[in-house]
């Protein structure tokens, strides 16, 4: 099928990208990389009057350091993140996620602000978001604001943001240099949304675990953050953390659905499994380091 007829726009500023969406009345979508949303347009799931293309707008791309955290533009590829050496050197565990993502030729288009704001509950970088603390930076005619990723995502590709309202930014908190990540992943092949999954960080002071952030993705209709795992690792020496016990935990956080991939209990199953090796694996690698 072809997309059902459109208007094509390309903005050069925030600002004139916030006005398009303003006067569209909620008639507009906005496109970075497509990955989603051509196929989408294609099948006609998606029939936007106009098409909103933010890819000529510098200040919507690139990695930068701001006070406390890492900046991260909203049409800022994949790959271009997946090679960047600050994340790499301050935020390991969105790389790791990162390199999960899609395939290469697919990373080479996909941005980062598309997958945050599209929500797949399957994927990756909200979860990672939610995971590290991050938030979103969002403008509008009506002004900027920002919200937790923990608070952003609502239900299945329902997020906090309004039609008229554009991603300007991710920024993610800085973390120890010397936090552990965690991340595992089961899918049906490599590059497929995940049947289940869990991202993660820990940092350790003084023998005992001093922060944690953990969610999942694919085991609810959102990013979902592991609140009371997260709770019961902080003021843990890491060689005293029962990692089985903890597990179950994460897994009462969860609200995992049943499909023709894989049935809730699987993922429930597997979600324990996974986590178990993840946090023992992450804790014996920091006591032997």
């Amino acid at each position: 099928m072809k997309p059902a007829p459109f208007d094509y726009e390309r903005p050069s500023s925030i600002g004139e990208a916030c006005r398009l969406l303003d006067e569209a009345g909620g008639g507009a979508t906005v496109i970075a990389g497509g990955q989603t949303l051509v196929p989408l347009l294609n099948l006609r799931m998606s029939q936007p009057f106009i098409l909103v293309d933010i890819n000529g707008i510098d200040a919507l791309k690139g990695i930068s350091r701001v006070e406390g955290g890492t900046r991260v533009g909203p049409a800022t590829s994949q790959a271009e993140a997946l090679s960047d050496e600050t994340l790499g050197r301050h935020l390991p565990a969105l790389v790791t996620a990162l390199g999960h993502v899609g395939h290469y030729q697919t990373r080479n288009r996909g941005t980062i602000g598309g997958s945050v704001a599209l929500g797949e509950p399957a994927a990756e970088m909200p979860a990672a978001a939610v995971a590290l603390g991050a938030t979103i930076e969002i403008a509008s005619v009506r002004g900027n604001r920002s919200v937790k990723a923990d608070e952003f995502y609502l239900g299945p590709f329902m997020t906090v943001l309004e039609p008229d309202e554009l991603v300007t930014g991710i920024v993610y908190p800085d973390w120890p240099p010397d936090h552990v990540v965690l991340f595992r992943e089961v899918a049906q092949r490599p590059g497929d949304f995940a049947l289940v999954g869990m991202v993660g960080a820990l940092a350790i002071a003084d023998g005992k675990i001093s922060r944690a952030g953990l969610a999942w993705f694919g085991m609810g209709p959102t990013p979902i953050k592991a609140r009371q795992a997260e709770v019961a690792l902080i003021g843990a020496a890491p060689g005293e953390a029962d990692a089985q016990a903890i597990a179950e935990l994460a897994v009462a956080d969860t609200a995992p659905f049943g499909d023709h991939r894989a049935s809730a209990e699987y993922r429930r199953t597997v979600g324990r499994r996974i986590f178990v090796r993840a946090l023992r694996e992450a804790l014996e690698a920091k006591e032997t380091a």
